[in-house]
C-alpha cells in the first residue's frame, strides 16, 4: 500500500486542475450591432468578397479570395487610442489576421488604427482567407474585452452599400 503522504501532491494538483475557473464564453454579436468595448463602440456594417483588387496587370490576386469587413469603431474615452488589429475565426477554429497591406483596398483604414477623442476610424479592415462562415473577434483597447462578430458566408453579387455615418450615400 502507497503512503498517505505521498498521496497529496496529486490529489492536491488534481484539486487545483478541478477549481481552475474555465475561460469565458465570448458574447457573440451581429452584423449591423452596435458593440461597447471599454472606450471603443464598434458597428460592423457589412461585407464584400474579392476575387482581386484592382486591374490589369497591377492587380492584386489573393491567395484565396479577399475579404472586406467594413466597419466603424468610435473613441468615447477623453485622450486617444489605438483599436486593436481583429482576427477571423472559422467554424473550424482556425484564425486569420488581418492583412499589414492594404494598397487598393478601398476606403482601407490601415493596420495601426489611432484614433483620437469623440472621432472614429471607419472603412474597411481587410483579409485572405478562403470563402467561409466566419466570427471577426474585435477588442477594447487593452484587449481585455472581446467580442466575436457573427458574419454569414454570403457570395451574392448583391453588396450593401450602407453608408458609414457621416458618409453621404
Amino acid at each position: 500500500m502507497k503512503s498517505p503522504s505521498r498521496l497529496w501532491p496529486l490529489a492536491a494538483i488534481l484539486l487545483l486542475n478541478a477549481c481552475t475557473p474555465a475561460p469565458p464564453k465570448l458574447r457573440v454579436a451581429n452584423l449591423g450591432e452596435r458593440i461597447e468595448l471599454g472606450h471603443i463602440i464598434y458597428t460592423i456594417f457589412d461585407t464584400q468578397w474579392l476575387t482581386q483588387i484592382g486591374e490589369g496587370v497591377s492587380a492584386r490576386l489573393p491567395q484565396n479570395r479577399f475579404f472586406l469587413v467594413r466597419l466603424s469603431a468610435a473613441n468615447s474615452s477623453n485622450a486617444p487610442l489605438m483599436i486593436p488589429a481583429t482576427t477571423l475565426t472559422d467554424d473550424d477554429g482556425k484564425t486569420y489576421d488581418e492583412l499589414g497591406d492594404g494598397q487598393g483596398v478601398p476606403q482601407w483604414i490601415g493596420l495601426l488604427r489611432e484614433v483620437r477623442t469623440a472621432e472614429a476610424a471607419q472603412g474597411n479592415i481587410v483579409f485572405d482567407v478562403p470563402p467561409r462562415h466566419y466570427r471577426l473577434k474585435i477588442s477594447d483597447e487593452n484587449e481585455q474585452q472581446s467580442v466575436l462578430v457573427d458574419i454569414p458566408l454570403s457570395l451574392g453579387n448583391d453588396i450593401n452599400l450602407t453608408p458609414l455615418p457621416g458618409e453621404k450615400k
